[in-house]
């Protein structure tokens, strides 16, 4: 590959940080344009295996954009420690390379959060599925992201980039 292709490369990629703020506003503008979009799936739905096959594993099965792949404990060790609340609130909002609800807005937060769960189980961690009280937390954790994202974008100058 020739030098003047990577820069061309270079020059049109996103950095991840504005990639994961740019999911989060899009995905905050699909919930606020189509409310129902958001409560999609009931807080009984399916199970964090059924929506890892469905949605997780597209990425996390094979590292995609330096995805923590399924089982790998030492690439999970450092989100575990992040707590369950912290983690789950992260990545349900998009974090990295990875967009808000995993790509999927059909999915319940408490479906996104067994998900999480049960890779992070599969990875040496002990985290149950989430009852009311850590779904509780984590909706406060989002609430917190939320706005951090707000202010990193109010405060953002589109010339550092």
């Amino acid at each position: 590959m020739g030098q003047g292709h990577r820069n061309r490369a270079d020059a049109t990629a996103r950095p991840p940080a504005l990639a994961s703020l740019a999911a989060f506003v899009m995905m905050s503008a699909i919930g606020f344009a189509f409310p129902a979009a958001s409560a999609i799936g009931d807080e009984n739905g399916r199970s964090g295996e059924q929506v890892y096959e469905r949605t997780c594993k597209a990425c996390h099965a094979t590292g995609v954009e330096n995805a923590p792949q399924f089982g790998d404990r030492s690439a999970w060790k450092p989100l575990l420690e992040e707590g369950q609340d912290v983690l789950t609130a992260h990545a349900w909002l998009g974090v990295r390379a990875m967009p808000a609800r995993g790509g999927d807005p059909g999915l319940s937060l408490a479906e996104f959060s067994r998900a999480v769960a049960y890779m992070v189980r599969h990875a040496g961690g002990d985290w149950r599925d989430p009852d009311e009280e850590m779904l509780e937390r984590i909706r406060d954790e989002e609430e917190k992201r939320i706005e951090s994202l707000h202010e990193r974008a109010e405060s953002h100058d589109p010339a550092d980039d």
